[in-house]
């Protein structure tokens, strides 16, 4: 499918209305309330130009601890680059509020949402969110872009998560211009995967770490998608397309390497750096200053995941390495 030459010239339908050319909505995703009986809104904002063209669909908070991808959804409402100059874009800027409101990854059922897609109407909270949200908003769009962080207090770099295989993913991926392309198998149960079943291309996002804003990697995410909306013919006009300041670099290969003791971690190497065999990553100390002991690369690559938690146990995952980069 060429989304360039997409169009949708009549209605598209969200949650069961059906919403003309030139319209703009903002609709209720939400399907329960808090223990007080206060309902809990899950926004959908949507603009459709009175231009026929493709529809894009643009979430993040699908982990409600993942605030940098929000802030990304959210300049881009604030700034109009949801405003297409044709097609259509529809912006959840948090699908779990649940979530988001208790700084928490997951739902409160303690489910994670991006493991229950497709969903199921009279399953858990996360799986009837999933399930209403796939059945009811996800088949309109021709192309998702999704943006997350880091989980727990790992930071991850810069990057898009694309499929094996699929070349319409990597043009798109190439044209995002994040400084690191990831080839990654779907995960069962995840929305990504859900969307390969329905025939939809999604570009993952990750930028950052859990409950910290990062300004300069939102606004890098947020360079992306204006590329992609671009290249789509739906840019809106007065909105600059930025140049990337950075290469691409695709990654076919990716490892974690894990503490080889317990104590305060101590980082060596910087986000996106590229380092050599050998060379020190970290070191880890006991707290009394009598021991501290050198982790070093096995293999060369970039740094596109860095641990930030203070103090960490044998075995925990500390950094990821690209070891295998395409050329």
């Amino acid at each position: 499918m060429d989304l360039t030459q997409t169009v949708h010239p009549d209605a598209i339908t969200i949650l069961g209305e059906a919403i003309p050319l030139g319209a703009s909505r903002r609709m209720d995703l939400g399907i329960a309330s808090l223990f007080t009986d206060t309902p809990v809104e899950v926004p959908i904002i949507i603009e459709r130009s009175a231009i026929p063209g493709p529809t894009v669909l643009i979430t993040a908070g699908i982990h409600g601890d993942e605030v940098n991808g929000v802030e990304v959804v959210r300049q881009i409402i604030s700034h109009g680059v949801n405003k297409p100059a044709k097609g259509s874009i529809i912006c959840i800027p948090v699908v779990n509020v649940f979530g988001f409101i208790a700084r928490s990854r997951y739902f409160p059922d303690g489910r994670d949402l991006n493991r229950a897609f497709p969903g199921l109407k009279g399953g858990s909270l996360a799986s009837r969110v999933a399930h209403r949200f796939t059945t009811e908003v996800l088949p309109a769009a021709d192309l998702c872009m999704d943006f997350h962080t880091g989980g727990a207090e790992r930071n991850n770099a810069a990057q898009v998560r694309i499929a094996p295989d699929d070349a319409q993913l990597k043009t798109l991926a190439e044209i995002f211009q994040a400084p690191f392309t990831l080839i990654e198998p779907q995960i069962e149960g995840s929305y990504r995967g859900t969307c390969q079943k329905m025939g939809i291309p999604n570009l993952l996002n990750e930028s950052g770490m859990s409950l910290r804003l990062d300004k300069e990697m939102a606004r890098e995410a947020v360079d992306g998608a204006i590329r992609v909306l671009h290249y789509l013919g739906m840019l809106a006009p007065g909105i600059r397309v930025p140049v990337p300041s950075h290469k691409n670099v695709v990654v076919a290969n990716n490892k974690w390497v894990r503490a080889e003791r317990s104590g305060f971690l101590h980082v060596k190497v910087a986000m996106h750096q590229y380092v050599e065999a050998g060379e020190v990553l970290c070191t880890i100390s006991d707290p009394y200053g009598s021991k501290s002991e050198p982790m070093t690369a096995a293999r060369s690559g970039y740094v596109i995941n860095i641990s930030r938690a203070p103090m960490v146990y044998q075995g925990d995952a500390i950094f990821n390495m690209a070891l295998e980069v395409e050329a």
